[in-house]
């Protein structure tokens, strides 16, 4: 089920409102003196392909966001924790400038789900009287925000509040709750005062509890649909949230520094970055534009030149992934954009001469700016993630065929950018074919033939905020358990296969791996060494200002030789991946292949009531959450 839309006109916040708010928090901060911890909530089970090497090496866009939004507010006693890095950390054990923190905020993805509420419960062990106050937030929250409260009084514990939107949000929360802090009183009794008088009612964007019998909450009270950010240069710098790492480590508390500003890069050397935000394609699978309210929103030419800039200057970043629902969604903003940063590049500035970009984009897209990828390829776009699907259409109609697939990737590859193609596997789809092109096997040998060098291939999975979401659990289709083992978040994650029709699941599961093998194996590793599909026009150009004339031969033969083995190399960390995703995903199939399968009949939705403000309905409730009868008074 899509998330609801706000009226027409009243989608988008005030230009500068959310950079006004960030002021009038600056100008307070120093009253109240608060220490923050941000987690990054992540289950270590999830790590296989198509996402292995990013998943840990790549600082997610959301905590450093939130990271960047609490700094550029003035509370710069703020850290942000990667359970990516740190799997052992316990906010019961957490310290920052010598005391529990005030905040502890969690973000998390679906898949995360494990973690997260685990991170929850450990903080509400904390005693009471010290405790922090505890909001939740990231995709997991925007879409299923009463999952972060327990239903359970033999295992009561829950978030003070979820938020469902952005970094606005957020801010808005804190200044509602710092009008009403009085001095010496904990940020958490400050809540509970502004929550119990209404305050936070007039904030789209949160969901919070209300009431409690044997510790589990009454009802959960939604303020509603959030207002999104038009313009997206009014969101901090990102450079801010990169200097508020936690190191490292296998402990479970806070080490006495973040992360020097030169080591950074060594930890993250992909930096993650927002471009722009929206798509105009309403696939039913897709979340993306409801949650987008129809809009698309970016960031200007200028300002991202200027944060690619510093995070190469201080942290030695010089790979980054654009955030990007669709690159190419908007034609003008996308040159306004690439005209920029190649502008930068024609000048000699020697951080976007060196930078390698990576986004996403559609082929229907892709092919109406094709006279314009040199100039999206000057720009520093090295590779483009392409939601490929299938190429025969029969899944979803993006634009896309096999004809202009294949024309989209002669385009990108002459004009000196990689094409990744993001492929979904289906139950109607059959590992080979002969006749036809319509096989998995077959479409991914046309795409390697066309030029891949890296791809992914995942089967569709129930995706909450989207439009089939509910209609995925009501008719059966997902599944409850398979061979007595519940399905747990993690492993709704695209790899495994958790809903089909298909008289033989296991064999859709096999499919997945065996397309992994098809492309990644020695064979291919051999012939990359002989025919490598890496050396394509500019892939060894010199693009950094000009160095002394006795480096010139030498940088030339690097660039040369890492242009040649580039193939190669990805075909090892292909296989290597492909290892661990075996590893992960074998058994399951094999559990598939009993058949003790166990359908779902209705969607998972809250066992506790929801409602809205005023008693209105819950913007958030799925099909099948309580409501109270009767909303509780404020008296």
């Amino acid at each position: 089920m899509e998330l609801p839309p706000r009226g027409r006109g009243d989608e988008l916040l005030k230009p500068g409102e959310l950079a006004a708010v960030r002021l009038r928090l600056r100008n307070i901060a120093p009253k109240h003196d608060l220490t923050t911890v941000i987690a990054c909530a992540f289950d270590h089970r999830t790590r296989m392909l198509p996402f292995i090497y990013a998943d840990t090496r790549m600082i997610p866009a959301g905590v450093r966001a939130i990271g960047s939004a609490m700094v550029d507010a003035g509370f710069t006693k703020t850290r942000i924790v990667l359970q990516q890095w740190n799997r052992n950390f316990r906010p019961s054990q957490m310290r920052l400038d010598g005391r529990i923190p005030d905040i502890f905020m969690i973000s998390s993805m679906q898949l995360h789900t494990a973690p997260c509420k685990a991170m929850i419960q450990d903080a509400c062990r904390i005693d009471p009287t010290r405790r922090p106050l505890i909001i939740v937030g990231g995709p997991k929250v925007m879409y299923e925000p009463w999952d972060v409260f327990s239903a359970k009084p033999e295992n009561p514990w829950a978030a003070d509040v979820a938020v469902t939107g952005e970094e606005y949000v957020l801010m808005n929360l804190l200044e509602v709750v710092l009008s009403i802090r009085a001095g010496g009183e904990s940020i958490r009794a400050a809540f509970v005062l502004a929550r119990d008088s209404g305050l936070l009612d007039g904030i789209p964007g949160l969901v919070y509890a209300r009431g409690e019998r044997d510790g589990v909450s009454d009802e959960l009270v939604d303020t509603g649909i959030q207002r999104l950010v038009g313009d997206l240069d009014e969101l901090a710098d990102p450079v801010l949230g990169y200097r508020l790492l936690e190191p490292p480590n296998r402990g479970g508390g806070l080490a006495s520094l973040a992360i020097p500003a030169n080591r950074v890069g060594r930890y993250g050397p992909v930096g993650s970055l927002v471009l722009t935000l929206g798509c105009k394609f309403v696939c039913p699978y897709c979340p993306i534009p409801a949650y987008n309210q129809r809009q698309y929103r970016t960031k200007s030419g200028d300002r991202i030149a200027e944060e690619i800039g510093r995070l190469y200057s201080e942290y030695h970043i010089r790979f980054f992934f654009g955030a990007d629902d669709n690159f190419f969604n908007d034609k003008e903003r996308t040159l306004d954009i690439a005209g920029t940063l190649a502008r930068k590049v024609d000048a000699g500035s020697r951080p976007h001469c060196k930078i390698r970009l990576g986004t996403e984009a559609t082929i229907h897209d892709t092919l109406l700016m094709k006279e314009h990828l040199p100039l999206i390829r000057r720009a520093g776009v090295w590779g483009l993630w392409l939601g490929v699907e299938d190429m025969s259409g029969s899944l979803v109609k993006k634009g896309q065929s096999t004809d202009k697939t294949l024309e989209a990737f002669a385009l990108l590859r002459a004009g000196g950018i990689f094409p990744v193609p993001m492929m979904m596997h289906h139950d109607a789809q059959p590992l080979y074919t002969r006749n036809d092109q319509s096989g998995l096997l077959n479409q991914i040998g046309l795409l390697r033939k066309a030029g891949a060098l890296y791809m992914q291939v995942m089967m569709l999975t129930p995706s909450p905020g989207s439009k089939l979401y509910v209609e995925t659990y009501t008719s059966g289709l997902a599944y409850q358990s398979v061979d007595g083992i519940p399905v747990q978040p993690h492993v709704v994650d695209g790899n495994h296969v958790v809903a089909s029709r298909a008289a033989s699941p296991w064999k859709t599961q096999f499919n997945i791996l065996a397309a992994y093998l098809y492309f990644y194996n020695p064979l291919r590793f051999l012939a990359a060494l002989f025919c490598p599909k890496s050396n394509i026009p500019l892939s060894d150009v010199e693009t950094s200002p000009i160095s002394p004339s006795r480096n010139k031969l030498r940088r030339r033969i690097l660039r040369k030789a890492s242009a040649y083995l580039a193939d190669a190399a990805v075909q090892v960390f292909g296989m290597w991946g492909l290892a661990n995703t075996i590893r992960r995903t074998f058994v399951w199939g094999l559990h598939l292949m009993r058949g003790k399968i166990k359908r779902h009949t209705c969607v998972p939705a809250s066992k506790i009531p929801m409602r809205g403000v005023d008693g209105a309905p819950a913007s958030h409730a799925l099909p099948g959450t309580p409501t109270p009868r009767e909303a509780p008074s404020r008296d």
